[in-house]
């Protein structure tokens, strides 16, 4: 019979031999949570014979599918265009590893207002028209310089600030190569950013995560 176990965990980070000292192994994602919202909804012994990752990847495809729902039906109401390709990212690594410092509130509102910002900042710094939106324009020397620049600068800036969060680096590019240009739409992105960190922190601390307010205590 299969059983949760925290040894499906997988490590932020492993200890090296570089000289650097690493810090302690943490788990970023485990099945314990999972096996805790079925427990908690009364599904528990339905779940017990179940392969646990089959069971994980349930719990990943609801929450994701819920967060993206809500925010798709919220735009459609609201006529704002609230869904946007890296939120589909985000969603994942909010509730796959929700214990991670990427998936954190702060790290995740950081990290797409960083990547916000240098995508904008690279469009305009090659020429490119304000909030003119141009998917469809194909690719010049320009865009391949706003693309590459947007995300060295994303990059960089995330390591500066410690506010790691992969997704954005989607979501600089969206920006640079011209797909969303207009300033209020950026601020939109951002919204949806912070609705989607609302989800996750009601929907993981459901699931008995104890997913922080802002960013995890120092480990």
């Amino acid at each position: 019979m299969s059983t949760f176990d925290h040894r499906n965990s997988v490590p932020l980070r492993s200890d090296s031999s570089d000289g650097f000292a690493a810090p302690p192994i943490i788990p970023a994602n485990d099945l314990q949570h999972v096996a805790h919202l079925f427990q908690r909804i009364g599904l528990g012994r339905f779940v017990k014979p179940v392969p646990p990752r089959l069971v994980w990847a349930v719990y990943v495809f609801v929450n994701s599918f819920i967060s993206i729902a809500l925010l798709a039906l919220l735009a459609v109401v609201t006529r704002v265009p609230l869904i946007f390709p890296s939120l589909g990212p985000t969603a994942y690594l909010l509730f796959f590893s929700p214990r991670s410092e990427a998936s954190t509130p702060r790290n995740t509102l950081f990290g797409h207002a960083i990547g916000l910002i240098c995508g904008y900042a690279a469009y305009r710094l090659m020429g490119m028209p304000a909030a003119i939106t141009a998917p469809h324009a194909g690719f010049n020397w320009y865009r391949i310089v706003a693309a590459a620049l947007s995300l060295a600068a994303t990059g960089a800036l995330m390591i500066l600030f410690n506010a790691s969060h992969p997704p954005a680096g989607a979501t600089t590019l969206i920006v640079s190569l011209g797909i969303i240009t207009r300033p209020t739409d950026l601020i939109i992105i951002e919204a949806a950013v912070v609705l989607l960190i609302f989800q996750a922190f009601y929907l993981n601390r459901l699931a008995g995560v104890s997913y922080p307010r802002w960013r995890y205590a120092s480990r």
